[in-house]
């Protein structure tokens, strides 16, 4: 990352964030500057996590090219895992997904060269689904590709693949048992510990968890 001379502005707004800043916090902040986007590029310019989330939140989505867009993807890879699949998945819910023209490219991302690319591709289409709205036509030939495919991915990739898998399995009955042995055969996140009041990303207990909860509701 290059040194550049931030601005007056952006070195008042960078004193507002320090390692103990929460998120809303952030939110917070971001409501107050609104939409910036040469401020966003300076503070995404220092290469720091929470700078670069309070960035993402600034900018402006009518001004992200597709080139740009690769630009900032490719530097969120310098972050460790954690970081940067936050990075991603938060530049994709606050911007990416908020403009017709953004999620045409998340559509066009399943084979990306850029690993995180490929991680919004499947969060996304599991998000569609997560989120309640109309499911997409095409979860038989998502899970053909997520069975040949799961195991050869990169970590951040796995997960937004499975995290597909276990919402068609939730929302699509017909497809509930292939899910569940998709998880079984793989033993992705089995042993993970799950905090209470949390649910599994192991698929069988994820989709036995969250079809429960969608059933409970409809009986009350």
């Amino acid at each position: 990352m290059q040194n550049i001379k931030l601005s007056e502005k952006a070195q008042e707004i960078l004193s507002q964030i320090d390692e103990q800043t929460m998120l809303g916090q952030l939110r917070k902040i971001a409501k107050e500057i609104n939409k910036d986007h040469a401020l966003a590029m300076e503070i995404w310019s220092t290469g720091e996590f929470l700078p670069r989330l309070l960035a993402i939140l600034i900018m402006d989505k009518q001004l992200l090219s597709p080139e740009s867009i690769n630009q900032l993807m490719a530097e969120m890879q310098i972050h460790s895992l954690s970081e940067r699949t936050n990075l991603a998945d938060w530049f994709m819910a606050n911007q990416l997904v908020k403009a017709k023209k953004h999620i045409t490219l998340i559509e066009s991302w399943e084979k990306s060269r850029l690993v995180l690319q490929r991680r919004i591709f499947w969060y996304y289409q599991g998000r569609l689904r997560w989120t309640g709205k109309k499911i997409p036509d095409n979860s038989l030939d998502l899970l053909d590709k997520i069975e040949e495919n799961i195991m050869q991915e990169e970590p951040e990739v796995q997960w937004a693949m499975n995290f597909t898998a276990g919402w068609i399995g939730v929302y699509e009955e017909e497809y509930r048992e292939r899910c569940i042995k998709l998880g079984e055969v793989t033993g992705l996140y089995k042993d993970d510990m799950v905090s209470k009041g949390c649910t599994p990303n192991y698929l069988p207990g994820f989709i036995t968890i969250e079809v429960a909860k969608r059933n409970n509701k409809e009986s009350e």
